[in-house]
């Protein structure tokens, strides 16, 4: 996300009311068009959403304000627009090394595991993803009571830090 996005999505993450594009303009003295441009990439992450105010026939535009809900739908736009597409390169791959016996076992060895792997990744990020927030929240805040659990006597305890008198 550059700047100009970064900046008009704060804007209206923090505006009590919403705002219209050229409102936006105004207020972070850019230009009409970089803010065009940056509501509709704010628009097709679905941070954002068009509003109707009311006695007024342009757009308005606010942020959604659940952080939980901004987060999840960042972290699926980010699956769709790089892990997805990363496996299904991965799948091709793996089928085109199916098909070629010039293909050393080495290599689809080392395929096999990085698609195993963006798999595993995958099926993971699809669990957690819909967990409903609270839950979610309890578990990154058990994250290393988790990872102690699962990881056994690896899993190291988090340093206590001395208290200051």
């Amino acid at each position: 996300m550059n700047r100009s996005v970064a900046q008009i999505h704060a804007l209206l993450y923090l505006s009590d009311d919403p705002l219209t594009a050229e409102e936006v303009a105004e207020r972070l003295a850019m230009a009409r068009s970089n803010v065009s441009n940056s509501l509709r990439e704010l628009l097709g992450w679905n941070l954002i959403r068009r509003v109707h105010v009311m006695g007024d026939r342009r757009d308005h535009y606010e942020a959604e304000v659940d952080m939980f809900e901004m987060v999840r739908r960042i972290a699926l736009g980010r699956k769709a627009r790089e892990l997805d597409p990363a496996l299904d390169v991965l799948r091709n791959c793996m089928s085109d090394a199916e098909a070629d016996t010039s293909i050393s076992p080495t290599v689809r060895k080392r395929l096999a595991a990085m698609h195993d792997f963006a798999e595993t990744v995958d099926r993971g990020f699809n669990e957690i993803i819909r967990l409903p927030g609270p839950t979610l929240l309890k578990l990154i805040r058990m994250g290393g009571a988790i990872a102690r659990f699962v990881g056994g006597k690896d899993a190291k305890k988090p340093e206590r830090r001395a208290r200051r008198t």
